[in-house]
């Protein structure tokens, strides 16, 4: 059965409710939109966090409109490691006054770049909600790696330990249609992405020509943005995460 969206009143957004790390997706309320931020310079990302909440109150805006947090760590993490990191950021949103019955509404994506990693894990980007008189909907798609069933363990992983050409197929087919519950879960057409990324440190050209493209039609429109990077957790090797904005800034925090 379906996850029902859950409201964020004080975000205008609605979310899909995931687990502790992120939802798995969120969608601007009438009247609102999400615009999506890109840093100029990434910072580490507790600074970053703050930073980007400053920001928000110097436009008018409330903490809670943040809905999105995009994140570049060293290394993947071990399981354990990966829980740890999440609990330190979880506590964060905690003290924020974030959560929304306890749960927490923020989608997310933390890869891990191959070459030129950060030294600690930061924040390379946001998006938030804010007024609008747009008539199409604005949405974020949370990263997703091939996890069978959304757990976080290890024996869910799609062709665990592989990275044939093939195996990259196999976990593409997995992500893709984790992305395509998603967007229907959202309520949102595949029409409305405007930008489809992919994150993946193996050749991909064969994934994208034979799934992604032939499953979401927009990304013959949009493109597809390959990232040299590989997902946060050990042993997981394809992911991906879209959105559907009208507006995207780039922007310089200190």
């Amino acid at each position: 059965m379906a996850t029902p969206l859950k409201a964020n009143p004080n975000g205008a957004y609605h979310f899909l409710p995931a687990i502790d790390p992120y939802s798995s997706g969120v969608v601007a309320d009438s009247g609102w939109e999400i615009v999506h931020v890109a840093l100029e310079r990434s910072l580490p990302w507790n600074r970053g966090l703050d930073s980007a909440r400053r920001y928000l109150e110097g436009i008018g805006r409330s903490r809670h409109c943040l809905c999105g947090v995009e994140l570049r760590c060293p290394e993947p993490h071990s399981l354990d490691g990966f829980l740890a990191f999440n609990t330190q950021y979880h506590a964060v949103l905690d003290e924020w006054d974030m959560l929304v019955d306890g749960m927490n509404p923020l989608a997310r994506t933390n890869v891990s770049p191959v070459e030129r990693p950060p030294s600690d894990t930061v924040l390379y980007g946001f998006s938030y909600t804010e007024p609008s008189e747009a008539r199409r909907s604005t949405f974020v798609v949370a990263g997703g790696g091939e996890l069978r069933d959304g757990g976080l363990e290890e024996d869910q992983i799609v062709r665990l330990g592989e990275t044939s050409e093939e195996a990259v197929i196999e976990k593409a087919n997995c992500v893709v249609q984790i992305m395509s519950d998603r967007l229907a879960g959202l309520g949102v057409d595949e029409s409305l992405l405007t930008a489809i990324d992919v994150y993946c440190a193996h050749p991909v050209h064969r994934a994208l020509a034979e799934v992604v493209l032939p499953t979401l039609p927009a990304a013959a429109r949009v493109g597809i943005h390959w990232f040299y990077t590989r997902p946060p957790v050990r042993n997981i090797e394809f992911e991906m995460d879209m959105r559907g904005v009208a507006r995207e800034l780039v922007v310089s925090l200190r």
